[in-house]
């Protein structure tokens, strides 16, 4: 008898940015059903065509507000009801903002904080509480280097990045008794239309495509922290290292 196929079932929240389509992309080639959430019902129907070219068995587009969800447990349990099932939660929805203005703007500290950490928590609370009533499953996290210390220049993202990545390592904590896994993804300069302002060149920057096998891998393994590409756990340590006296007089 010919075994079934076993098909990962994944939620891609955050599906529009540019390394989370780069890792769905390595998934719908592998024929996984795939829920792509986030903003633009256009932009997810291409995405949702692109996948279904590369191989994905069933993708299911889901235009929604990720950043105001009134129930994130409902909403996350009719996402994997759509698929038939979970094995895998992507998030990989945020934004730089302006650290400038929101040093004087408590609206726009307020955006920062509220994207990049108070919904996304919601979500990685409501992932838990699924992935640990089905003992399986894996949440995976878009975090970033910027968390690792506070610097001058986007303390404010640095800040809600940097509690994320703490719940996320908490939730790995708490999910490996009953066999789930929770990582979050520290990438460093990696070329995205997030960091579109930013000037590029050398070779600290990568690619999403480079990014996207790191983030694959990562839903498998048990190791809370994982760093894209893999340099910069070296790069952050000595950053960390670097004693305040010293620290103060950069200006990065």
């Amino acid at each position: 008898m010919t075994k079934p196929v076993q098909r990962q079932r994944i939620v891609a929240l955050g599906a529009l940015s540019a390394m989370c389509k780069a890792t769905l992309r390595l998934y719908a080639e592998e024929g996984a059903r795939i829920v792509v959430a986030g903003r633009g019902e256009d932009r997810l129907k291409a995405l949702a065509t692109d996948l279904e070219a590369r191989g994905a068995h069933q993708v299911v587009t889901w235009d929604t507000d990720l950043t105001n969800c009134q129930d994130a447990r409902a909403e996350l349990a009719r996402m994997t009801s759509a698929i038939g099932g979970l094995d895998s939660v992507l998030l990989f929805y945020g934004t730089l903002g302006d650290n400038a203005k929101a040093e004087k703007d408590m609206a726009e500290a307020r955006s920062i904080l509220h994207t990049n950490f108070t919904s996304a928590a919601e979500w990685c609370l409501a992932a838990a509480d699924l992935i640990e009533s089905q003992s399986h499953g894996s949440l995976v996290v878009g975090g970033s280097v910027a968390g690792d210390r506070g610097r001058q220049s986007n303390y404010i993202y640095g800040a809600a990045k940097g509690g994320l990545g703490l719940l996320v390592q908490g939730i790995a904590h708490r999910l490996v008794r009953c066999g789930g896994n929770a990582v979050v993804i520290k990438p460093g300069f990696v070329d995205t239309p997030m960091t579109a302002s930013i000037a590029k060149g050398g070779p600290l920057w990568a690619k999403p495509e480079a990014v996207a096998p790191i983030i694959k891998r990562a839903a498998t393994r048990h190791s809370p922290v994982v760093y894209a590409p893999g340099f910069w756990r070296w790069i952050m340590l000595v950053i960390r290292a670097v004693p305040t006296p010293v620290f103060h007089k950069t200006k990065l």
